[in-house]
């Protein structure tokens, strides 16, 4: 029964241990993110007009269609590749 209890509590502080050390992994990385929109933002400040924003808008909706498109026929070729397996395994039985 010692065993058991003394691997619980090593595994318990274990895992504290690594969740702490993810939230500081989590907390630098948010600092980090905030400081490069800052800076982004200061180095664009005027800069960025209405018109171009939606020109910028338009350009990454149409990667971010064209990256679903790209995703979704992936998805459909192992669709039917994985229904070939299934139909050649079901007849071999």
């Amino acid at each position: 029964m010692g065993k058991i209890k003394h691997f619980f509590k090593r595994a318990f502080h274990d895992m504290k241990e690594s969740a702490s050390a993810q939230h500081e992994v989590d907390k630098a990385n948010f600092a980090a993110a905030k400081a490069e929109a800052k800076a982004n933002f200061e180095e664009n400040r005027g800069a960025n007009t209405l018109k171009k924003a939606k020109e910028n808008a338009d350009e990454r909706k149409a990667k971010r269609q064209a990256e679903q498109q790209a995703q979704i026929a992936e998805a459909n070729e192992r669709i039917s590749i994985a229904d070939a397996r299934y139909k050649a395994a079901k007849v071999n039985k």
